[in-house]
Order: C-alpha cells, then sequence, then structure tokens
C-alpha cells in the first residue's frame, strides 16, 4: 500500500474511531484479503438490547434474585450467566424460561446501521453469523428484525464451548471450508473478541453494547455503516468510511 493511502486511512481511523486503533493494530485488518467474515449477531447485526434486557429482567425477578442480577453480559452463552445465579439444579429450567421470554418479546429488534448493507456484498462462501443465542432465537429476532440469514449460521447448541472459548468461530471457519487464521471476526462484546482472537481471527470491534475502550480488536468502529467491503479474487478487503454510508 502506497505512503499517501496509510496515512489517508490512518485519519480516517483518527475520525471514525471515539479510542483510535494503534496503526500496527489497525492495518492487520484495513488493506489486507481475508476468506471470509463472522458475524456475532447480538449488538453487531441487530439491536435487541432492550428485548433481552427485559427478558432476562423479568427471569432474575421471578427468580427473586434481586440485587445478585446486576444485568446481562453481552456476548456470553446464557447458560453461563444463569449458572453464576442459580444452583447447579436449577440451570436447565432457568435456561429454558429464559428463551422462552426471549422468544415472545420481539419489540424494538432492529437492524444497525450498515449490517444489512455489509452482509449483502460478501459472497455466500465468505460469510457467516456466530451467536451465543440458541438457534431458533438466533432466526426469530432476524425475521423480527427483516435481516436476511447467510447459509452458514452457528449457534450456541452447535458447540460444546461457547465464547470465549474460539469453538464456534472456529466450527463456522470449517463449515465455510476456510483457515480461521484468514478470517475476520466482527463483534459488540469483549467474550466474542476473546473467542475470535484465540481462534486466530484477525477482530474488529463495533461499539454499542460496550464502548470502544472496552473492546480489544485490531480495528474499533463506531458502527458498521462505516465500512466497506471490496471484492477480490481471493477474498474481501475491508474499507474505512469518513463518514457513515448514506
Amino acid at each position: 500500500m502506497a505512503g499517501a493511502d496509510i496515512e489517508a486511512d490512518l485519519q480516517s481511523i483518527l475520525q471514525a474511531v471515539p479510542e483510535p486503533a494503534a496503526e500496527s493494530e489497525a492495518h492487520a485488518v484495513l488493506g489486507r484479503v481475508f476468506q471470509g467474515v463472522l458475524f456475532d449477531m447480538d449488538g453487531t447485526l441487530v439491536d435487541s438490547t432492550k428485548a433481552v434486557n427485559r427478558s432476562w429482567q423479568q427471569w432474575a425477578d421471578e427468580m427473586g434474585l434481586g440485587a445478585l442480577f446486576a444485568g446481562v453480559q453481552h456476548g456470553r452463552p446464557g447458560r453461563e450467566m444463569i449458572a453464576d445465579l442459580v444452583p447447579a439444579h436449577q440451570v436447565e429450567t432457568s435456561f429454558a424460561r429464559v428463551n422462552e421470554l426471549e422468544l415472545s418479546d420481539t419489540d424494538d429488534i432492529t437492524i444497525l446501521p450498515g449490517a444489512a448493507e455489509l452482509m449483502a456484498v460478501i459472497p455466500e462462501e465468505r460469510r457467516a453469523i456466530v451467536t451465543s443465542c440458541p438457534r431458533e432465537l438466533c432466526h426469530t429476532r432476524l425475521a423480527s428484525a427483516g435481516f436476511t440469514a447467510p447459509a452458514t449460521v452457528v449457534t450456541v447448541e452447535d458447540t460444546v464451548k461457547g465464547k470465549p472459548a474460539p469453538d464456534p468461530f472456529l466450527e463456522a471457519a470449517d463449515r465455510l471450508g476456510l483457515d480461521a487464521r484468514q478470517c475476520v471476526v466482527v463483534e459488540d462484546a469483549p467474550a466474542g473478541l476473546a473467542a475470535g482472537r484465540a481462534a486466530g481471527c484477525a477482530t474488529i470491534g463495533v461499539v454499542g453494547t460496550h464502548s470502544a475502550d472496552e473492546l480489544d480488536a485490531d480495528l474499533v468502529v463506531s458502527s458498521l455503516d462505516r465500512l466497506s467491503i471490496e471484492l477480490h479474487d481471493h477474498g474481501v478487503v475491508f474499507v474505512l468510511q469518513t463518514q457513515p454510508r448514506e
């Protein structure tokens, strides 16, 4: 990449990212050809935060948890969060109840800026959703938001270990027939970014459920409409926009 192009990209980063990534980190993503793009769902592609918070708070109230429940830890599998709060014999029934509540509450679920446009550009064989949601809930939320799912969707039911373990992203890369080390993970939560790094992927953090300084990623953006994609023979290249796409 020419020196002038590098300088232009760095200026873009300074304008687009509240806590700019270092040059060496940003250019682990910008200008690199990736074989595949692995997206988280909640907080990355769709905004389900209000519905999630309502469902979990109702469950916590039903269980009488009071101050023990400090809110949802976005990006963590539900069973793990529940196991921190209730005895082992109540985990499965609690998980089923939370899932029931979440399936019934689809109000306020919307597509996040730039998400649908970015996904639509990527060829089918190079894109996947990797979520900590159960499969039925994943597809319910996507349908409620009006978001078209890619063919490859990995849910919490598809691997023994969930995020922050690398297993979900390794599974997605394997289903696409790709090397995870040649893929990039797009995530809004620290647990998801940790899972992506552990899988050997490059990482893009999206500000939303967490602030920029909470996201340890190769590149952090304020929203997905700060990014566009160029198609190449062997993959895709991310380009950072100085202004959100209209």
